[in-house]
């Protein structure tokens, strides 16, 4: 009786994979976003395909012969290499990309490109994606929880399976665990989106639709008195269902947000050299916690800051952005600016990670980076392992391709790097893509939307204003089988801990 019961759970659970697959902001720049065409990718000729009806039906035939034969299907499932799994993963990144032919007529189409396996100077990493992998004997999701408690109907002979329980990452509180398993898969995925807008009423549509971030541009501060804009970012919790992280870049100097309006401050913010420079780390750390307290009080509650990056020479794009040329002495900006911004609650970024060096600007064009691993690992790695030591809340993935990680990808929709960023450096917490909606990734992708691949890559928060394509276009890779519901509960997880580390939750 216990083996019936098994074996018609997973009929179900077979029943339900055959069904279920039937069916430009820049947070460094003002500007307006055009909305680009959501593509979802097709797996029908891939390696990675969903199995068709046909393979599903063998499937439920090869288990109903004895129970015992789905433990050996789940066994075969766990031998799948990290290397297979790295590549099913590149092999629909390249398909979200690359499907949907010339929409443009006359621009041609990316570029068809794989993801090295084995990067030439990284430490040998091996990937473990939430690809879904085929097996020979069943076509539910390997990660499917197969029940005796699965409700029987048996005059029918049909089976439903019990729920999925989300699995509990590590550090993140029970309660915002149970909160996770009694979300929708689209409130999950829309809590995965910071959008951007440069007016409220841009920004609040977006909130409403459930977004779990939104970057700010200085237009939505412009003219405002402090009591405006704290009604402003009032009405903005208000209207969200789950408190919203509301972020900025306030970096000072070039990149500036609030103080660029002198009814906020009298001046703006000095740049992370400047401050250095007429007063040491002493000012360092007295102008870290003045913005943190402004911040705070207008109803910010993340500054997308510091700047981890290290130019290679004054004459660099991102140098008058940066605190220095030497590795170590940023190191310890980041490590004091963090520990200020964690104190007062403040929600930090890392940004942008592995290092920007010598790229040119990637809201412009895409850049390049073809220095040796050891250049990261000896240099640029430093001040994002200072943060990271200090307890920074979330790092931010560049869009410039480094060769030496992956020669064909931009680091925010690389696997490797993202591997690299939680393996080699340790980091648990949330990754943002920088804002994809430069012309680096609309180049990329030759304008088509990046999202199921920035999600792929293995990013929890997604930062593109393009939102209402974005989630459908997620929402129904999950559906198809190219990303698991697992990774989506993942980094909900991370965020909710994030909200909930500086007191939004």
């Amino acid at each position: 009786m216990r083996s019936s019961r098994i074996i018609a759970a997973v009929l179900a659970v077979l029943t339900a994979a055959a069904c279920s697959g039937c069916g430009t902001t820049d947070i460094t720049s003002d500007g307006d976003t055009k909305p680009v065409v959501s593509v979802i990718p097709s797996t029908e000729n891939g390696s990675t395909a969903i199995q068709t009806s046909a393979a599903v039906s063998a499937s439920a035939a090869a288990v109903s012969s004895t129970a015992g034969s789905v433990t050996q299907a789940a066994e075969q499932s766990a031998a799948v290499t990290a290397a297979q799994q790295i590549t099913q993963t590149s092999q629909i990144i390249n398909s979200t990309i690359n499907n949907g032919g010339n929409q443009d007529g006359d621009r041609p189409s990316a570029p068809a490109v794989t993801i090295a396996t084995n990067p030439p100077s990284p430490p040998a990493v091996t990937q473990k994606t939430d690809a879904p992998v085929q097996t020979q004997q069943t076509a539910a999701p390997t990660t499917a929880a197969v029940t005796e408690s699965a409700a029987v109907q048996t005059t029918a002979a049909v089976t439903t399976a019990a729920p999925k329980e989300v699995a509990a990452l590590p550090g993140i509180d029970a309660d915002l665990v149970a909160r996770v398993s009694k979300m929708s898969l689209h409130e999950k995925v829309s809590q995965m989106m910071m959008a951007s807008a440069s007016d409220a009423a841009t920004a609040k549509t977006a909130i409403q639709s459930g977004v779990g971030a939104m970057a700010l541009f200085a237009k939505a501060f412009s003219g405002k008195t402090k009591k405006q804009v704290q009604e402003m970012t009032a009405s903005f919790q208000k209207a969200a269902k789950i408190p919203i992280l509301i972020s900025i870049d306030e970096e000072g100097g070039t990149v500036n947000r609030v103080s660029t309006n002198p009814n906020l401050r009298a001046s703006k913010f000095l740049s992370p050299s400047a401050l250095y420079k007429n007063g040491g780390f002493e000012l360092v750390v007295s102008d870290t916690e003045e913005k943190a307290d402004l911040l705070l009080s207008l109803g910010v509650n993340s500054n997308l800051g510091p700047v981890c990056d290290v130019a290679l020479s004054s004459s660099d794009y991102i140098f008058n952005r940066t605190f220095s040329l030497d590795h170590n002495m940023t190191a310890q900006y980041v490590e004091k600016v963090v520990t200020v911004m964690k104190e007062k609650h403040l929600a930090s970024t890392l940004k942008h990670f592995p290092g920007y060096g010598g790229s040119r600007d990637t809201h412009k064009n895409m850049a390049t980076d073809n220095r040796d691993y050891s250049a990261f690992e000896n240099g640029d790695f430093l001040p994002f392992q200072a943060g990271i030591a200090a307890g920074a809340d979330s790092v931010m993935v560049s869009h410039n391709i480094v060769t030496c990680m992956d020669k064909n990808y931009p680091a925010s929709l690389s696997p490797n790097v993202h591997k690299i960023l939680r393996e080699t450096l340790g980091f648990t917490g949330v990754i943002v893509t920088d804002d994809l909606g430069m012309n680096a990734i609309t180049q990329f992708t030759n304008g088509k939307n990046p999202a199921v691949a920035a999600v792929l890559a293995g990013n929890d928060f997604l930062c593109y204003a393009d939102y209402q394509n974005s989630v459908p276009a997620i929402e129904k890779a999950v559906e198809k089988g190219e990303i698991s519901e697992e990774q989506i509960n993942n980094s909900v997880q991370r965020i909710l801990q994030w909200k909930r580390n500086i007191g939004l939750i």
